[in-house]
């Protein structure tokens, strides 16, 4: 017999449930997608189109990929109005942001 997320998730003891969705409530929460960001800026796809130079349904494929490119990624960003910053945790170290993608085209 197969067992579902759901069926083990109440095999748990209640406050380890609870713990579980709290923590599944804040990652979800600090996932953005770049649709959701777009709009959180009160742009339409055909906005970030024109601004780029491209059409609407390349904003739609750009939306909708897993892997983009750095210089991409800028651009859109940019097109919002925003500025994209590049930050590595590394364990034991310092917060790092990497600069010079200004370049990047």
């Amino acid at each position: 017999m197969v067992s579902t997320l759901h069926d083990k998730m109440k095999q748990l003891p209640k406050e380890r449930q609870k713990k579980i969705k709290q923590r599944a409530k804040k990652l979800i929460a600090e996932e953005h997608s770049l649709r959701q960001l777009r709009k959180m800026m009160a742009k339409t796809q055909k906005d970030i189109a024109q601004t780029l130079h491209i059409g609407q349904e390349s904003v739609s494929r750009i939306e909708k990929r897993s892997d983009i490119l750095l210089s991409t990624l800028r651009k859109y960003v940019e097109a919002m109005g925003g500025e994209l910053e590049l930050v590595v945790h590394l364990p034991n170290k310092k917060t790092v942001t990497l600069n010079h993608f200004s370049d990047l085209d």
